[in-house]
């Protein structure tokens, strides 16, 4: 198993991705899922991203997983090698990840071998609940979404963008939680290797409630 939970995506450095890849990143078909960016009114950020995975090399397919159903998406992600989850509204995300059956999928591809990388929600989706999208914004549309829990690929929650103004927030919800946490700025991820897991990118380390690094 191999995952990079990124906060803001290729932003955490060129050189963190390109270090998980099994070839170089010209050799590699990546599925780039978009669902989460649906509802929200600025894409921009998806494009960028996009196109930064194109300037790395990768031979990249905009994926939407909402209407799809498991054989579906056993089709499209049968040649993939990566599978990046952008970001956006997490729980429109969450709820097209069970409705489709790509909660199943997905964890069918890791197991295979497949790299897994995770931008902002696409992150939350892979911890055991996606409770911390709501620290920030409670009033955030779920569209009538109220199961939180998510494909639990880690034993921590990961909160993302996070910067020093939001240290207060973070210090006081994480109380409210059962889990350790970390907060990654926009120049950090989480890489995950076999079930192990350390902070990679630059800037300093914010971890809450006990979270340790075990790579």
């Amino acid at each position: 198993m191999k995952l990079l939970l990124t906060s803001a995506g290729v932003n955490v450095g060129r050189g963190e991705i390109l270090k998980i890849l099994p070839r170089p990143a010209n050799q590699l078909k990546l599925a780039h899922v978009i669902t989460a960016s649906k509802p929200e009114l600025k894409k921009e950020y998806a494009e960028r991203d996009k196109q930064r995975m194109i300037d790395l090399g990768f031979e990249v397919e905009d994926v939407d997983i909402k209407g799809k159903n498991k054989t579906e998406l056993r089709r499209i992600f049968a040649d993939k090698d990566v599978i990046c989850v952008q970001g956006g509204n997490t729980f429109y995300l969450l709820k097209a990840v069970k409705e489709s059956g790509f909660d199943t999928v997905v964890k069918e591809c890791v197991d295979a071998g497949k790299i897994y990388i995770g931008v902002s929600a696409g992150s939350y989706i892979a911890c055991p609940t996606i409770e911390q999208a709501i620290w920030k914004d409670p009033h955030i549309n779920r569209f009538g979404f109220i199961d939180f829990a998510a494909l639990n690929f880690i034993p921590f929650l990961i909160y993302a963008h996070f910067t020093e103004n939001d240290r207060e927030l973070i210090e006081k919800v994480v109380k409210t939680t059962k889990y350790p946490a970390v907060a990654l700025s926009d120049t950090q991820a989480v890489l995950v290797v076999d079930g192990k897991w350390k902070v990679v990118g630059n800037g300093r380390k914010e971890f809450f409630n006990g979270f340790k690094e075990t790579l």
